[in-house]
């Protein structure tokens, strides 16, 4: 008990203190466009769609679709079957509209799909880049509350350590 009295007050912490940056249009049309391309991982079947065609080699879109698929039945399936965490509760209107999931909150899909994609992409170079993405994809469900920090960092997380061992594999195999 003692530990998720501890999460909720960390997670209640970040949430005030990331409330600077929500209302700032900037700011917000950055984030809550970053969650709606990291539905589906859109975004990141995208990049590598884009890198594929860069390299001329249709078998960087398939690492990183098949890595985000793998990914995706694990973490939204029995992982967070495993957790059943209910979502924030939202505060006040969203600028723009945003669609929300209806599985469990932890661990953040969107994290964990973009340390993975981050960590395939990589693969073809410019690394900073893909995880500085990754990280603007994950903040952004706590900016638009549809997670929180909590279920943010497990998402890292479980995602970090997906998206090592797809890495790992990949390597290997192509």
């Amino acid at each position: 008990m003692r530990v998720a009295h501890f999460i909720d007050r960390w997670d209640d912490d970040i949430d005030r203190r990331w409330d600077r940056w929500r209302g700032q249009p900037a700011v917000d049309r950055l984030f809550y466009s970053a969650s709606e391309a990291g539905n589906f991982s859109v975004i990141w079947h995208l990049l590598g769609l884009i890198l594929a065609f860069a390299h001329t080699d249709p078998m960087i879109a398939v690492v990183v679709s098949v890595g985000l698929a793998v990914e995706s039945a694990l973490v939204n399936g029995p992982v967070k079957a495993a957790f059943r965490r209910s979502r924030p509760i939202p505060e006040g209107n969203h600028p723009y509209r945003l669609r929300t999931p209806l599985t469990s909150s932890f661990p953040s899909g969107h994290a964990s799909a973009a340390m993975v994609a981050a960590a395939l992409l990589s693969r073809q170079g410019l690394t900073p880049l893909w995880y500085a993405v990754a990280a603007i994809v994950a903040l952004s469900r706590i900016h638009v509350r549809l997670h929180h920090a909590s279920d943010v960092a497990g998402g890292l997380l479980v995602g970090f350590l997906l998206g090592e061992a797809a890495r790992a594999l990949a390597d290997v195999l192509v």
